[in-house]
């Protein structure tokens, strides 16, 4: 972008790092946003939710959480799409105790009301013919998990 002799905003820059995670790159859209620290353009919730959502992509929970964390710092609320990432990162990751964490979070800062009229988040809808949320689909993931969890011995570890 410079060599073009045009300056990079925050804009510019959130858009180059969505380019990065729908290409799967999550360690180039990482270095996007420090590059826009290194520059003194603050990263906004899009930027931040774009990250992590490369990060989800790349199977970087670890990576995501930082993002959700740095937003908070930045004083910036994580919206519906930040948190949504970060679940479904935390998924991947096989880190479902943290996934019902941060549904939990959601549910504080009543991001689930940020809903259309029709009452259906981004992060919900039919799958299979039946319907599905994140409340439901992640319960039931924290119950198979601490299921295989218990081994057998009758008692649930968490």
């Amino acid at each position: 972008m410079r060599e073009a002799m045009l300056e990079p905003n925050v804009i510019s820059c959130s858009a180059g790092i969505s380019a990065c995670e729908k290409g799967e790159q999550w360690q180039r859209a990482l270095a996007l946003l420090s590059e826009m620290r290194e520059a003194k353009l603050e990263p906004n919730v899009i930027s931040f939710s774009a990250g992590i959502s490369a990060c989800e992509k790349g199977e970087q929970w670890q990576r995501a959480l930082a993002l959700l964390s740095e937003m908070r710092e930045a004083k910036l609320e994580p919206d519906v799409i930040s948190f949504s990432a970060g679940i479904s990162a935390c998924e991947k990751g096989e880190q479902w105790q943290r996934a019902l964490a941060l549904l939990s979070e959601m549910r504080e800062a009543k991001l689930e009301r940020a809903c259309s009229g029709s009452g259906r988040c981004r992060c919900s809808g039919r799958l299979g013919g039946r319907s599905w949320s994140p409340t439901s689909s992640l319960t039931a993931l924290g119950l198979a998990r601490a299921r295989r969890a218990s081994s057998g011995s009758g008692h649930w570890r968490c």
